[in-house]
């Protein structure tokens, strides 16, 4: 009796030390593309020539991404001479009661057209891009209205703009709402790098606006995180609704060649909330896939020339790369002694 006692109390200590032991664990895998996205493409963006794509013709809501349509419309309107950068802009109360993302507008502020534009493409400010089309059409309907000429003028044929700034409709139905695919925003994406100066704002990481309040200067952070940290990434914009999931919409330079990639309708592992973790990675992934897929070049690269642009755009300041910032890899050999 006494040996069974023995054994029952070994029992007992050995049992919740086998019950805590954790299995091993794989290493988190990236979903496939079926589950990652929506549809995206990537583009050449010297040629328009499609390196990659999956599901390109998808309809998907652009979100915030519809901004970079509003700073065409309005870039076109500047370059008419109709707009100054230095128009000044009276801000409404219709502009203040915008939500998401914002600068805060305030109907008894006044700002240029270009801080604007800055507040736009960095922060991504739904109120900002509302005043800037009232401001180019005398009211956001007749706005809208100019976005949808220039996509049609651009041949993008599944889009349709509602606003300019991407959020969704008061009937939260996404057939009221902005629509685009990823192969038609390529398409804007390539328009805007050939004959705007966008990656003057959207290449821009962090800026201050409205220093002149009484509370100070709020602090803007560009939503694309892959500025700075990715070789050769130098914009254009994200947007994430929860009808639209995670999109963006990013291109890079190297050696003297541009690629687009588009990532529409992106979300975590079994649709989770990610805050763009697996679209920013796909994007990566993508774009990577593009450069291998350009063909190679006859002759040596030749940078391209900042585009002409007649609209009196200013360059947006840039800070100096980081010690530690990538640099692209470079093959050094030797030639035979005679």
């Amino acid at each position: 009796m006494l040996f069974s006692r023995r054994s029952a109390a070994i029992f007992l200590l050995v049992l919740p030390a086998t019950l805590l032991a954790a299995p091993s664990r794989a290493k988190p895998t990236s979903p496939d593309n079926a589950t990652a996205y929506k549809g995206a493409i990537a583009v050449d963006a010297a040629t328009g020539n499609v390196l990659y794509e999956d599901r390109a013709d998808i309809v998907n809501p652009p979100a915030s991404m519809t901004k970079l349509m509003t700073f065409a419309v309005l870039h076109d309107r500047i370059a008419s001479g109709a707009l100054a950068l230095t128009t000044p802009v009276k801000i409404t109360i219709e502009d203040s009661k915008i939500g998401g993302t914002q600068v805060y507008l305030d109907p008894r502020e006044t700002f240029p057209v270009e801080e604007l534009i800055y507040a736009m493409m960095i922060q991504s400010a739904n109120d900002a891009a509302y005043a800037l089309a009232r401001a180019v059409a005398g009211s956001v309907p007749a706005f809208v209205e100019q976005m949808n000429a220039k996509a049609k003028a651009l041949g993008m044929t599944h889009t349709t703009f509602r606003t300019p700034h991407g959020l969704p409709p008061s009937s939260r139905s996404t057939a009221d709402g902005d629509l685009t695919s990823p192969r038609d925003f390529a398409l804007l994406c390539r328009h805007l790098l050939q004959n705007t100066t966008v990656l003057q704002y959207a290449s821009v990481r962090t800026r201050d606006f409205a220093p002149e309040r009484a509370k100070g200067a709020q602090h803007m952070e560009n939503h694309n995180k892959l500025l700075g940290k990715v070789a050769g990434v130098d914009g254009l914009k994200t947007g994430y609704t929860a009808s639209a999931g995670y999109c963006t919409s990013i291109t890079a330079q190297r050696n003297g060649r541009r690629v687009i990639v588009v990532v529409m309708g992106s979300l975590g592992p079994g649709g989770q909330i990610d805050k763009g973790k697996t679209r920013d990675l796909k994007a990566v992934e993508l774009l990577e896939r593009g450069f291998a897929a350009l063909p190679p070049m006859a002759t040596p690269p030749v940078i391209a020339a900042t585009p002409k642009d007649s609209s009196g755009l200013t360059p947006a300041p840039r800070k100096a790369a980081p010690a530690d910032a990538p640099v692209e890899p470079m093959v050094k050999f030797n030639l035979p002694k005679k």
